[in-house]
């Protein structure tokens, strides 16, 4: 039987990793509502080991689907009606808390399917034909995390869905115009090949670590689609209160700075990797204030 203090150390564990791990955008931030963040930390925790089984360094590609196979069995379990077992190492500490959270917040298994699915085609898949291949990977990869806060919060709503779907693509395409070097060194290429063959845009350029003219039309363009994607998803912020309200806020604001810093670099992430850090708060949170007078769409 999983004891309270074993409940409350599983999710410290995963508060510990959502406080640790870099990321560019906050996770289980003190914006959002205190009861969310043990949740969300847990939701992390389970996908940040999961894209880091995907992602990790020298690992042959069967043995890094066989570790997804087996976080996709852990889930399952930790899903069906029952207590879990108490946690024996840190997975199970993992899924001890998530577990506890599926149930609490009634969240369907379907959107951590569909996680595990974006992260095993990263390790099946280097490159993308068309703009809606990469969407369509957006669309597993990223959106559900967006459908999960919101059913934390507890909220079930299409329209919601619909916008919340629009900023979470566009946070993982920012993220990707922003790694594009550390994406090209593990050998893959988000940049569509169709959009890249009509730019010009070639791999040569990417291997001589070169932001050629052509790179530099083709990511200007992805950057404006990315930009069209926050300024649709926004209204997702607006269609919530409280709290969560300026948590999205301000990570919709950080995901328009990421490109505005792109865009003044002239996209050469060789020299110049854009990132935010805690200077860039203040600014942030002014911005959220006035968050009526933002241009969304320069």
């Amino acid at each position: 039987m999983v004891t309270a203090a074993t409940l409350d150390a599983a999710y410290a564990r995963c508060q510990r990793m959502a406080r640790e791990h870099y990321e560019n955008f906050p996770v289980a931030s003190f914006m959002l509502p205190s009861a969310m963040r043990p949740h969300i930390a847990a939701i992390y925790a389970f996908a940040r080991t999961a894209d880091d089984f995907a992602d990790e360094p020298g690992v042959p590609d069967a043995d890094r689907l066989r570790q997804l196979d087996d976080w996709r069995q852990r889930l399952d379990r930790a899903a069906q009606p029952g207590i879990p077992k108490p946690p024996v190492d840190v997975p199970d500490e993992i899924f001890v808390a998530l577990s506890h959270t599926i149930r609490e917040c009634r969240l369907p298994t379907s959107l951590f399917h569909d996680l595990l699915s974006a992260f095993r085609q990263d390790v099946l898949q280097k490159r993308y034909s068309t703009w809606s291949d990469v969407l369509d990977y957006c669309r597993r990869s990223a959106n559900p995390v967006g459908r999960l806060v919101l059913r934390v919060a507890g909220h079930h709503s299409a329209t919601l869905d619909a916008r919340s779907d629009e900023v979470c693509t566009a946070l993982q395409l920012a993220n990707f115009w922003q790694d594009l070097e550390r994406d090209w060194n593990i050998g893959r290429v988000y940049v569509p090949e169709q959009d890249r063959a009509r730019a010009g845009a070639t791999d040569e350029d990417l291997a001589a670590r070169r932001m050629s003219p052509e790179w530099r039309q083709v990511m200007a363009e992805m950057v404006q689609r990315t930009r069209a994607l926050f300024a649709s998803g926004r209204a997702v912020c607006d269609g919530l209160g409280g709290r969560l309200r300026w948590e999205l806020r301000l990570t919709c604001l950080g995901g328009s700075r990421m490109l505005d810093r792109l865009e003044r670099s002239g996209y050469d992430v060789f020299n110049h990797r854009p990132t935010l850090g805690i200077g860039d708060a203040p600014g942030l949170l002014w911005r959220a204030i006035r968050w009526n007078r933002q241009n969304w769409a320069r």
